[in-house]
């Protein structure tokens, strides 16, 4: 079980935390949090889809207050408004509640958390309508790496279990290294425009090596969602402080 001490200020800085870490922490305090109490936590981005997993598993009780934005430091105030025992998960691991949230924001949701699932285990996704732009990209994108069972198919409450088989990031031969960076230096949105700039200046049969400060697997799923050209992704180093990736850009 995953604990983390206070700073002096009273605070949880959870950026020491590997993604999924921080999560699971978060979600075990609010839990156990008494209501009408809180808690203050500090991230190095916006994390937003934390706050829809809170309201999907605990229901309308949070309170999601941010007292800074931006940079390395994104520090929000967290309150239980009500008591609430949650959700228990048995088959599941975890539960997104896409009836909570805005329809622009449900990929960036799902695929943030899915990126930081363990292999075997399952997401229960909830709608009032069918999800079909994610259902497409998981089809196209993760063919043979994952299971979408509709649990319940009916006008206006669609249940889907979403399970992670992946076993991708195995590299590939025949590839040129025009590339290497750290981005453990700068904030987590220059990272991503590093990344996505340094995918774009590569051609195919190229490849780039950065290094991360913790496992970056939630940007591969994004880039399998969004990208437009086929890639390999290769870890070279996996953590616990040091993670390194070698991304190929690669033919059909």
């Amino acid at each position: 079980m995953v604990t983390l001490e206070k700073n002096e200020n009273g605070e949880l800085d959870v950026r020491v935390l590997v993604p999924i870490q921080r999560h699971e922490l978060l979600i075990r305090l609010f839990k156990e949090l008494p209501a009408h109490d809180n808690f203050i936590f500090i991230n190095d981005h916006d994390p937003i889809p934390l706050y829809y997993e809170f309201r999907s598993i605990y229901g309308d009780v949070v309170g999601w207050e941010y007292l800074n934005r931006g940079g390395r430091e994104w520090k929000v105030k967290v309150t239980k408004t009500e008591e609430s025992l949650g959700r228990e998960f048995t088959d599941i691991s975890t539960l997104l509640d896409l009836r909570k949230a805005d329809k622009p924001e449900w990929k960036q949701i799902v695929f943030h958390r899915y990126g930081m699932m363990e292999e075997g285990t399952t997401m229960e996704l909830v709608s009032k309508e069918d999800p079909t732009e994610i259902h497409g990209i998981f089809i196209h994108k993760f063919e043979g790496r994952h299971k979408w069972v509709y649990k319940k198919k009916e006008d206006g409450e669609y249940v889907i279990h979403l399970t992670k088989q992946d076993n991708s990031g195995l590299g590939d031969d025949g590839f040129s290294v025009v590339n290497e960076m750290d981005i453990r230096p700068y904030p987590p949105t220059e990272r991503h425009e590093m990344f996505y700039k340094a995918f774009a200046d590569i051609k195919s049969g190229e490849a780039f090596e950065f290094i991360n400060d913790h496992d970056p697997k939630p940007l591969y799923y994004q880039m399998e969602a969004e990208s437009k050209e086929p890639f390999r992704w290769e870890y070279l180093e996996k953590g616990p402080d040091v993670w390194k990736v070698r991304v190929t850009k690669v033919n059909e």
